[in-house]
């Protein structure tokens, strides 16, 4: 298997919406932004599947390891050698894999957030530097674009959050600022032991708005003239946007449940975006 084809098979198992917004891309960009995905879900994968702190920290080590011999021509990992090849035809900067990683030290260093101040900082981590890169493989004319992906990002993961918020508390993770649950007078009890609530409801409903008025202030910052160079991030606004439409339909019942878009959905929903441009 060549490193390329292992990252395409690291894309394609995950059954991301990602996936499905590189479909329609051409075959260098597709290589590349395939493998920052992968890349991405290599360092996720470390925290998530590692149940010894200590082990995941050793593996992330070796991985910010790993990304600096990248940029001296010496990877090793199947996902690094093909994102060696893509360092040569984009500025894809080392500190912002590195950040990428420290994002997801984050999960093995606290397991709540007290604020959303303190989890923007997460968000962007994760996510927005994910969304600099991938604009930086796309293309783009003029730096406003950059704002874009920036929001467009904590956008994403706001959403990611709100999806999975009955998976995270199986994990005994609460991404939900606790502040916010005080305001709204849920207990983390309640979410960690499954219990809907009108309370519950209305937390989810403000959650909702906050990553509605995110994705509304990234695409008001992307500048016309690069919108078609950004399409794949489009294609992902749009998949995620009606995931959050589902989630409302359903009550906003995402302690027992995750709810996610049918692939045919998803590819249907990539081909009219992308045949907007």
């Amino acid at each position: 298997m060549t490193p390329d084809e292992y990252c395409q098979q690291k894309a394609a198992a995950s059954g991301s919406s990602f996936y499905y917004s590189f479909l329609f891309l051409e075959p260098q960009q597709r290589q590349a932004i395939t493998a920052l995905y992968a890349f991405c879900r290599e360092v996720d994968d470390v925290v998530d599947e590692c149940t010894d702190p200590q082990v995941a920290q050793h593996k992330l080590a070796w991985w910010r390891a790993e990304v600096a011999a990248m940029y001296q021509g010496k990877a090793s990992h199947p996902v690094t050698i093909a994102l060696a090849s893509a360092l040569t035809r984009h500025n894809l900067p080392q500190e912002q894999f590195l950040e990428i990683i420290d994002g997801m030290e984050m999960d093995l260093q606290q397991n709540r957030y007290l604020d959303f101040k303190a989890l923007h900082l997460y968000c962007y981590r994760v996510a927005s530097v994910v969304g600099l890169l991938a604009a930086e493989i796309f293309g783009y004319q003029e730096r406003q674009t950059l704002k874009y992906a920036h929001d467009l990002g904590i956008a994403f993961q706001l959403t990611n959050i709100i999806r999975d918020v009955g998976e995270d508390a199986r994990r005994g993770r609460i991404y939900l600022p606790l502040d916010e649950l005080k305001r709204y007078q849920v207990s983390t009890r309640d979410v960690l032991e499954g219990r809907y609530s009108d309370a519950f409801r209305a937390l989810m409903e403000f959650q909702i708005e906050r990553a509605e008025g995110y994705y509304e202030q990234a695409l008001a910052k992307l500048p016309r003239g690069d919108r078609r160079a950004q399409r794949p991030g489009l294609v992902m606004a749009g998949i995620y946007r009606a995931t959050l439409k589902e989630i409302r339909r359903d009550g906003c019942r995402v302690l027992d449940r995750r709810i996610a878009l049918t692939p045919l959905r998803k590819l249907w929903i990539a081909w009219r975006t992308w045949s907007r441009g």
